[in-house]
């Protein structure tokens, strides 16, 4: 794992497949995208592969209603283990409470809120991206699967009261309510449903105590496995490396990146003899090294790259590193 979002590899093929069937071959999607070869070998995806992979299905397709499709075509193995823990759940807001709680099995993509209302509750998707925009139509698609998802949980038609999302529409309005069956508005403040109290709290057709402990302790050891790796030292200095400039990354940037608190950060780091701020001395050490032997940069240039306020500062760290004040380090080495 690295710092990076990442998504499963069963929301990855279900992308795959809706393109499938509308004529657009595997190779072809994957071409498109630009992703590397052995990529649908990986556990898990970068999440801006996955934009990639949904921005080249709609180049391709050229359908305005693709999304929607893939949320209707949505099966349990879609989602792995987490859909048979729903199933087994008492009521459907247990089941989406499940959702919530191992969203990160799924995907690092987005989380859900649910905001209860006197008649109804908003089932909200707030999406998480990466450096890449998310395609509208991996917005759509994710409102589409919580319908899907439901009415198989359900075992009947669950009917969302009003769907509404924070884009524009895509397609032709008639697709909408023909996955949605009520009102759909655009151009919102968020992405929901608004879906009735009574719906969300009827006793569920398979609902199962026991066997609902089963998928909770089973899901929660696989939740612990991918977050014990969700952190090391090495993927925090590349990330590093890559933010580094007159702003300095914050432990608290890297945090909000990772879905964990400065705390559980700082705590994983410390199990691998690491602080956040040890890693960040050691990359502007080893980037202050390099600057000066290799770039004709002047020392407050170099300084003020590396985040330091001012050059005595960075002439002062720069001795702690080497023994030696910059200008002698690379008068050094130069000979």
């Amino acid at each position: 794992m690295t710092l990076e979002a990442t998504v499963s590899m069963g929301w990855v093929n279900t992308v795959i497949d809706a393109a499938k069937n509308l004529g657009v071959p595997e190779n072809l999607l994957l071409e498109t995208a630009g992703l590397p070869a052995g990529a649908l070998s990986l556990e898990r995806w970068p999440i801006d592969f996955i934009t990639r992979l949904w921005h080249a299905a709609e180049q391709c397709t050229r359908d305005p209603g693709f999304g929607l499709k893939v949320g209707a075509g949505v099966r349990p193995a879609s989602i792995d283990a987490v859909s048979f823990a729903m199933q087994s759940a008492a009521t459907l807001r247990e089941a989406i409470t499940l959702v919530q709680k191992y969203q990160r099995l799924i995907s690092d993509g987005g989380r859900f809120q649910m905001i209860p209302g006197s008649r109804g509750t908003w089932i909200v998707y707030h999406p998480r991206q990466g450096r890449l925009a998310f395609s509208p139509h991996q917005i759509e698609a994710v409102l589409s699967a919580v319908v899907s998802l439901t009415d198989w949980i359900a075992g009947s038609a669950v009917g969302p009261v009003r769907v509404q999302f924070s884009q524009a529409r895509l397609g032709p309005l008639s697709g909408y309510r023909e996955v949605f069956g009520c009102p759909v508005e655009f151009e919102q403040a968020f992405s929901g449903l608004l879906v009735g109290n009574e719906v969300l709290d009827r006793p569920l057709p398979q609902a199962d105590p026991a066997l609902a402990r089963v998928h909770e302790q089973y899901n929660a050891g696989r939740l612990a496995a991918l977050e014990k790796g969700a952190v090391s030292a090495e993927d925090l200095q590349q990330w590093l490396v890559a933010r580094m400039g007159p702003n300095l990354p914050r432990r608290a940037e890297a945090a909000r990146m990772l879905g964990l608190s400065e705390r559980t950060l700082a705590r994983r780091l410390e199990a691998q003899g690491y602080t956040f701020n040890s890693l960040l001395d050691e990359v502007r050490r080893e980037l202050a090294l390099a600057a000066v032997r290799e770039s004709g940069l002047s020392l407050a240039e170099i300084a003020l790259s590396l985040g330091f306020a001012e050059a005595s500062t960075f002439y002062r760290a720069f001795h702690r590193w080497t023994g030696m004040p910059p200008a002698r380090w690379r008068k050094q080495g130069a000979h």
